[in-house]
């Protein structure tokens, strides 16, 4: 994992100014109508920041106690059943829109860096699906 994180991190750094979260926004809001609609009041500017925040904290997601999984322990609870209600499908979408924004805007983009990618944001994806699941149970 830690060479995946390497990887991630160093092509993280790469997109910083080619558009990858703008790219990526167009993908993912033009996926789906739900999604879509989700986004429909989205202060963007602000959604650029978080996400480009949450990714770096990603990263650190697993290991209980870091800031990322501080973070992505809210995440979970905001995107919930009870909140905005994100449904665990939709974080496949995301995430395939993500890579293809990735491919789209670093230069050095090829299997390894998508494979690197997927590897760092699922454990995070996972959580989040967790998260619902538990939602829902409790409800």
């Amino acid at each position: 994992m830690e060479d995946a994180k390497a990887i991630f991190a160093d092509s993280l750094k790469r997109c910083a100014s080619t558009g990858l979260v703008d790219r990526f926004y167009e993908l993912f809001l033009a996926s789906s109508p739900e999604v879509a609609k989700k986004f429909e009041d989205t202060d963007f500017d602000a959604q650029k920041q978080v996400l480009r925040s949450s990714l770096f904290h990603l990263m650190l997601a697993e290991v209980e106690g870091s800031p990322g999984h501080a973070l992505l322990t809210r995440l979970a609870e905001s995107h919930g059943p009870k909140g905005l209600d994100i449904r665990p499908e939709l974080y496949e979408l995301w995430l395939d829109c993500l890579t293809q924004a990735l491919e789209d805007t670093d230069p050095s983009f090829d299997a390894e860096v998508e494979a690197a990618w997927r590897q760092v944001l699922q454990p995070g994806i996972d959580f989040m699906i967790k998260g619902y699941e538990s939602q829902q149970e409790g409800a």
